[in-house]
């Protein structure tokens, strides 16, 4: 197992030494912690009390997901990577600081989250970042090369919401916390998969599962396809709320 970061400068050292981190990636990194940190008195993107480790708890707890996915194919290239239940761009914000040149999408349902995320993306100059204002099961269909989510839904709802933007070749890599083995364990056997927990290298207890989905469940696939109807449906009826950003703020 790899050591773990104990604090703020072993976090922006593992990130140079480690992961590779050159120093215009640094700069943005950088700038985005100030941006957090100006926006949280505005907004509760992250618990006041772990902007005191930011570079540990949110950063280098995002930035690792490159690390754990070295010598896998979607790792290793530059595919659209979807990052659902975003929040405050954790960890999809950060992966599009380190690799701007990569296609990002964040998808949140939060208004607030996504009109900061815009400013941020914009800000930071990551013109392949995709702002989606949205409900992850009002998203249409396609696939990416790698699907994150942090701590968004337990495995056995995460699957269902989020298999139609998968194939087996899509990489899943969902940060979990202390129940991520738990979590693995619950999953139904028809759900045909290669997942497997890594240890996280911010938190001692915590977990990050990482795979691939081979198969979902018979029928899961309509019932998404209806579900997704069904909610695409309801918001034609009325004035959408799902909003795509890049870069700035478009209007609905």
């Amino acid at each position: 197992m790899n050591a773990l970061i104990a604090d703020e400068a072993a976090a922006q050292a593992w990130l140079v030494e480690t992961l590779g981190v050159d120093a215009a990636g640094m700069e943005r990194l950088g700038r985005l912690v100030d941006m957090l940190r100006e926006e949280n008195e505005r907004q509760n993107l992250v618990a006041r009390a772990s902007l005191d480790q930011v570079w540990q708890r949110h950063i280098v707890d995002s930035a690792q997901l490159l690390s754990v996915s070295r010598g896998t194919s979607a790792g290793e290239g530059l595919g659209s990577w979807l990052d659902l239940g975003t929040g405050a761009g954790f960890p999809g914000l950060v992966i599009a600081a380190l690799q701007p040149e990569r296609p990002v999408v964040l998808v949140d349902s939060r208004r607030l989250r996504t009109e900061w995320l815009a400013r941020a993306a914009s800000t930071l100059g990551l013109d392949r970042v995709e702002v989606v204002l949205s409900r992850v099961e009002d998203l249409p269909v396609g696939t990416h090369a790698v699907i994150s989510a942090r701590a968004f839904a337990p495995l056995e709802r995460l699957l269902p919401l989020a298999a139609r933007f998968s194939t087996p070749e899509t990489l899943w890599l969902l940060p979990k916390g202390a129940k991520a083995r738990h979590e693995l364990e619950e999953l139904s056997d028809a759900w045909r998969h290669v997942f497997h927990v890594e240890q996280s290298l911010t938190d001692p207890i915590a977990g990050v599962i990482v795979g691939h989905l081979l198969a979902a469940p018979a029928g899961t696939s309509e019932r998404s396809r209806k579900t997704a109807s069904a909610s695409a449906s309801k918001v034609s009826k009325r004035k959408s709320k799902s909003v795509r950003m890049s870069g700035r703020l478009q209007g609905e």
